[in-house]
């Protein structure tokens, strides 16, 4: 494949995942999306590293990776605390913080 059409599927899916973020309305499906965000710059450094011939692009990317689990862990325990508080998980309907 060509750097040019690893960096247009990088592109669908970063805007695959800000199409997700922007219209779910479900917590999980959000943090989904963001894990789709996460994965499309992942790939986008490893393609442009790759084109340049650097190792850099690589080691950003499994930073990205522990980054994008440690997230989904943070998400999913935020997201099971508000679920026991709320009994929702619809990201419209909390307004715990609310004063």
């Amino acid at each position: 494949m060509t750097v040019r059409t690893l960096l247009l599927i990088s592109s669908a899916l970063f805007c695959l995942g800000i199409f997700g973020v922007l219209t779910r309305r479900n917590a999980i499906a959000i943090l989904l999306s963001i894990e789709l965000i996460l994965n499309a710059a992942s790939l986008n450094f490893v393609v442009v590293g790759q084109a340049a011939g650097q190792p850099q692009g690589q080691a950003v990317a499994l930073f990205v990776i522990a980054l994008a689990a440690c997230e989904a862990a943070v998400g999913l325990a935020i997201i099971l605390g508000l679920y026991r508080t709320a009994k929702t998980v619809l990201a419209d309907q909390v307004n715990l913080l609310k004063g």
